[in-house]
């Protein structure tokens, strides 16, 4: 059986709904964030070496990283569902938005989430320097990148509403994270990722997932 070794309020949520969606038996072991640093507790060492979620066990096999644990799901339980076919234009998009999502999009988050937090903890004689470094930062890199990702990503929404062709796939469920992220810290959100969120979170999958999962707020 899969076992979703879940931090709460991180990728490893991506995992339950793909699950959810193929219908694969599977069962949620547990581990919540140190409410201070908000870092995944050591126990998940345990699991893999990196101390990291999302990451699954099945059998025999341990897979971490979360594009490559939903490849993983969708080879071996997806039976042909939720995934483009071979050869397919779609197929090459799929692939794109799989390694897109960590590779491009979430490194710019991450690093403007870490860069809010700097101006909170410095000693209150330098936070004005820290917040005019965090400003500038944001002012000169972090901004201008994310709205061209942003547009990127609602210019590629409008063509089918989906990541991948015109039927939702695991590209979409890999692509959520990234999308949430950036209506909890990017600003506006404009109509064709709205209109991708709301489809997502309606869909009854992803409402299981949840249920499951258990409370999930992005880190801001």
């Amino acid at each position: 059986m899969v076992t979703v070794h879940h931090l709460n309020n991180s990728r490893s949520q991506r995992v339950l709904w793909l699950l959810e969606e193929l219908g694969v038996e599977y069962q949620v072991k547990r581990y919540e964030r140190n409410a201070r640093t908000m870092l995944a507790p050591p126990e998940l060492k345990a699991v893999h070496p990196l101390g990291k979620s999302p990451v699954i066990t099945d059998g025999g096999n341990t897979v971490a990283e979360s594009g490559a644990i939903l490849e993983y799901l969708v080879g071996r339980y997806g039976q042909g569902r939720l995934v483009p076919a071979e050869g397919s234009p779609e197929r090459l998009q799929y692939s794109y938005w799989l390694h897109y999502a960590e590779g491009s999009i979430m490194p710019l988050l991450v690093m403007k989430l870490v860069l809010s937090q700097v101006p909170k903890g410095t000693p209150a004689l330098v936070r004005p320097v820290a917040r005019g470094i965090v400003g500038g930062v944001d002012k000169m890199f972090l901004g201008p990148n994310l709205r061209t990702h942003v547009a990127f990503i609602e210019n590629e929404l409008g063509k089918t509403g989906w990541f991948a062709g015109r039927e939702f796939s695991a590209a979409d469920i890999q692509m959520s994270f990234p999308a949430e992220a950036l209506a909890a810290r990017g600003g506006d959100v404009p109509p064709n990722l709205a209109g991708f969120l709301q489809r997502i979170h309606a869909r009854p999958a992803y409402q299981r997932a949840l249920q499951k999962g258990g409370p999930y707020e992005l880190l801001r």
